[in-house]
Order: C-alpha cells, then sequence, then structure tokens
C-alpha cells in the first residue's frame, strides 16, 4: 500500500472536498456575512506553511491541525453553541478553504516532506 489515495477513491475525496466548499460558501452567504471579509481571511490557514521553516516533521504538523476538519468543525460549533457569528463565519470560511484544498488535489501532509500528501503527491518533480 502507498500510504495515499489513488484512482476512484482520490476522485472521490477530492469531490467531497469540492462538496464541502459549495455547502460552507452557500451557508457563509446564506448568513448573510460579508464576501471582502472573506476574500481576506480564505487562505489564513496557509499561514501554516511557516512549520517548515522548522522542518519537515514541524511543517507538517503546523499544515495539518490548520488543515484539518477537527479545528474547523470545533470552531463553527462553539460559534454557534455561544451564538457568536463572527466565529460562526470564521468556521465557515475555515471549512470553505480546507474543502477548497481539498478539491484541488491538496492533502494532509506526511512528515516525510511537504509534496507527500494523503491524496497523493503534489508539486513538480520525480515520485519517490
Amino acid at each position: 500500500m502507498s500510504g495515499h489515495a489513488i484512482g476512484g477513491v482520490r476522485n472521490l475525496l477530492r469531490l467531497e472536498g469540492l462538496c464541502v466548499l459549495a455547502v460552507a460558501l452557500y451557508a457563509y452567504g446564506h448568513a448573510g456575512y460579508g464576501w471582502g471579509l472573506f476574500a481576506m481571511c480564505f487562505f489564513l490557514p496557509d499561514l501554516s506553511f511557516a512549520g517548515y521553516l522548522g522542518g519537515a516533521r514541524l511543517g507538517a504538523a503546523t499544515y495539518n491541525a490548520a488543515h484539518s476538519y477537527l479545528g474547523a468543525i470545533a470552531c463553527l460549533a462553539i460559534g454557534m453553541h455561544f451564538a457568536v457569528p463572527a466565529v460562526v463565519g470564521a468556521g465557515l470560511v475555515w471549512i470553505a478553504h480546507i474543502g477548497f484544498d481539498r478539491a484541488l488535489g491538496y492533502g494532509l501532509k506526511y512528515a516525510s516532506g511537504f509534496h507527500h500528501t494523503h491524496l497523493g503527491r503534489i508539486g513538480r518533480g520525480p515520485a519517490a
């Protein structure tokens, strides 16, 4: 086994990401949040790339923390539970970002390097 999704399973996971993105966008728009704020915050989870300055293991850990649905759904649930619209909006933007990344084929990272993800290898260069 290769350690990443291939073929139809990979395509299904990418389609799931697209569906998550679509639902998060719909919910965000339906709630009446501003699209300017959405645009400003959409790529904030990618600041986690900075973890790679400390090496592949730290980079994978910080990237995965920012690109796992666990934190994003927790943010959304906390915002809904405590009726804090800004936190709900942040959770929806975060979920949309993850769905967008998954739809493009960017998966959670392995500590072996940035290019090795659960959805397969990304980027240029020879496969490992």
